[in-house]
């Protein structure tokens, strides 16, 4: 479905205008506007330290703008000068973490602080009856007195927004809400976003993926480097015309392929034979040329995670080989599929590849602490001081400092120490599941920049993501796998072209002569 048009005649219900935010030594926000009309569907994009969630915290009362600035909502300036501010002039934010108590019922989250009480007592049943209404006006599948631990990332997503809508919010402010949800998790999300937008309310929707904007933005605001660059309505919006505003270089110079992989494409590096693990992988089997980046496509579900991870040793096979130049390869650990020359970059940062109360050094190094052991098992601290300096340089990692925790870098920065990490092994293989998920686009051009160096050097690359444009602008050839098995093949020596619709169509099995 569409947007809806955007009202032209009416007052925007938000202006900001003039916005500017310092902090020491930082200017995080210059001089920067927006317009949000009711009933309008309004995309705010932009790199990572961009600004936007500054200009977001500034609307909520979580941050105070420099002077000079103004808010104006239904025309009137107004002040806000903290969180209580905000929710009094009907702002409500949902960030990308969310602020819920999971031990806690759906009534209890979305009166927390207004409890209705009855003889000194929180009156339970009022609350129920109370959150009823708005629960069923947004047709979600739990009740009142359900326990938020009990609901899924998407409908603990849904208790937030009908907190918003219970406290008759105006403006809601969305922060990246599909990173964690399924295909079909979104579009129950986009169904309930565009009910909002039909019953007059603002949304300001935060997200890196174009393909969500392109379905639910009205219009677009960017911002580049603290800057407002300009907007577009839904009309004027374009892969070309945004990519541009948020990188400032065209879409033609995004992804970045110089490697010619069938011009210099080296002998075999990986081979997969009929491998399966009894549940989510049915035999499969591929190969992996030297200097070649290699697309796995497919649905959610497909297996190609689970692909991954029997190669890596991560999870033992039930059947089939794999051969790693032209050795028998079957790791009895990631340790040892490490020291073999073949790493896996995980789709779960977060939770399996970064220990994010670590330093940025210290995560850098982990994969080769043993190097820098010396006599007595000491650590050579100067050495992995220059590692981490050396690679932080080389990827671009933008830190102040290198002894800054993980956790503390932006989602970019995260996937780029995790990279460093992998490539400080000297890996000859290297297998890729989902790499800019949660990515900012300009830190997407720079994996997408690496991937090709790599290629051009002589490792193997094999691109496991959920996004078809990346899968297109960076593989020379593209497996496909439906209900865990390879349903087909694009580019290289298939003579089919590597495009979207060509992987979709076996994806989906709508076109059982591609896969023959």
């Amino acid at each position: 479905m569409g947007a809806s048009p955007v009202p032209t005649q009416a007052a925007p219900v938000l202006e900001m205008r003039g916005i500017s935010k310092t902090f020491p030594g930082v200017r995080a926000l210059h001089d920067v506007s927006l317009k949000v009309h009711a009933g309008e569907i309004h995309a705010l994009m932009g790199e990572n330290g961009a600004g936007k969630s500054t200009l977001m915290k500034i609307l909520s009362g979580a941050y105070q703008a420099d002077p000079g600035g103004t808010i104006l909502i239904d025309g009137r300036p107004v002040t806000i000068a903290g969180p209580l501010d905000g929710r009094r002039l009907g702002v409500s934010i949902i960030y990308q973490e969310l602020a819920l108590a999971p031990n806690l019922s759906v009534a209890e989250n979305m009166l927390l602080g207004r409890e209705p009480a009855r003889a000194g007592f929180v009156d339970r049943a009022a609350m129920a009856a109370e959150c009823r209404p708005v629960l069923e006006r947004l047709g979600v599948a739990f009740g009142p007195s359900a326990l938020v631990s009990g609901l899924s990332m998407a409908e603990r997503q849904q208790v937030e927004i009908a907190r918003a809508a219970h406290a008759q919010a105006r403006i809601l402010v969305m922060d990246e809400p599909t990173t964690s949800l399924s295909s079909r998790e979104t579009e129950a999300l986009f169904a309930l976003v565009r009910q909002l937008r039909a019953e007059g309310m603002a949304i300001i929707y935060i997200s890196h993926r174009m393909n969500e904007v392109y379905e639910l933005a009205d219009r677009v605001s960017v911002l580049r480097d603290g800057g407002h660059v300009g907007a577009l309505t839904r009309a004027e919006l374009s892969a070309d015309a945004l990519v541009r505003m948020m990188v400032g270089r065209d879409l033609s110079s995004f992804y970045k392929k110089e490697h010619d992989a069938h011009a210099s494409r080296g002998p075999v590096l990986l081979s997969v034979r009929g491998l399966a693990d009894g549940r989510r992988v049915r035999g499969c089997s591929f190969d992996l040329h030297q200097g070649e980046v290699l697309g796995i496509a497919g649905l959610v579900g497909a297996g190609r995670t689970e692909l991954a991870r029997l190669i890596y040793g991560a999870e033992r096979p039930v059947a089939g080989t794999v051969e790693l130049e032209g050795r028998p390869f079957a790791p009895q650990g990631p340790g040892e599929a490490i020291e073999a020359g073949l790493v896996y970059l995980t789709e779960d940062r977060k939770h399996l590849g970064l220990f994010l109360d670590m330093t940025v050094r210290e995560n850098i190094n982990l994969g080769v602490i043993g190097r820098d052991s010396r006599w007595s098992g000491f650590l050579d601290r100067a050495k992995a001081r220059m590692r981490s300096s050396a690679a932080v340089k080389a990827l671009g990692v933008r830190t102040p400092t290198d002894l800054l925790p993980v956790g503390a870098l932006s989602g970019g920065n995260q996937q780029k120490v995790l990279l460093a990490r992998l490539l400080e092994t000297k890996p000859k293989v290297l297998i890729l599941d989902e790499p800019t998920r949660g990515v900012d686009i300009g830190a997407k051009s720079e994996i997408y920049r690496l991937i090709d160096d790599l290629a051009r050097s002589g490792v193997g690359v094999v691109v496991i993501s959920s996004e078809l444009p990346e899968i297109v602008g960076v593989c020379d050839r593209v497996l496909v796998m439906r209900e865990g098995a390879m349903a087909g093949e694009v580019g290289g020596a298939t003579g089919r072209a590597i495009t979207q619709e060509n992987i979709g169509a076996i994806a989906t099995g709508a076109a059982a002569e591609l896969a023959a």
